[in-house]
């Protein structure tokens, strides 16, 4: 009988939840992201979503860019967690 190694997924508490505040009814991850600071440019969100499946939408992974955000909704990459809340 062969044996399958048993694949374990860490789970990183994020450190505290920051605010986003944003001025629309919703903004989609990729521009959050964005303007968040956690990517620099359009193209390396686009990674961070697709590519390397790092950005968890309510705790879930989320692997589209155009993933509409709404005020309550939380994001992560790591450690670094973000609530959306109106302005």
């Amino acid at each position: 009988m062969e044996r399958k190694p048993i694949q374990f997924k860490a789970r990183v508490a994020p450190v505290a939840k920051l605010p986003l505040p944003i001025r629309t009814p919703f903004i989609e991850l990729q521009a959050a992201l964005k303007l968040s600071g956690i990517a620099q440019t359009g193209g390396h969100a686009k990674v961070l979503i697709t590519e390397e499946e790092r950005v968890f939408v309510n705790e879930e992974i989320c692997t589209s860019r155009g993933k509409k955000l709404y005020p309550g909704d939380t994001f992560r990459v790591g450690r670094e967690c973000y609530e959306i809340v109106a302005q």
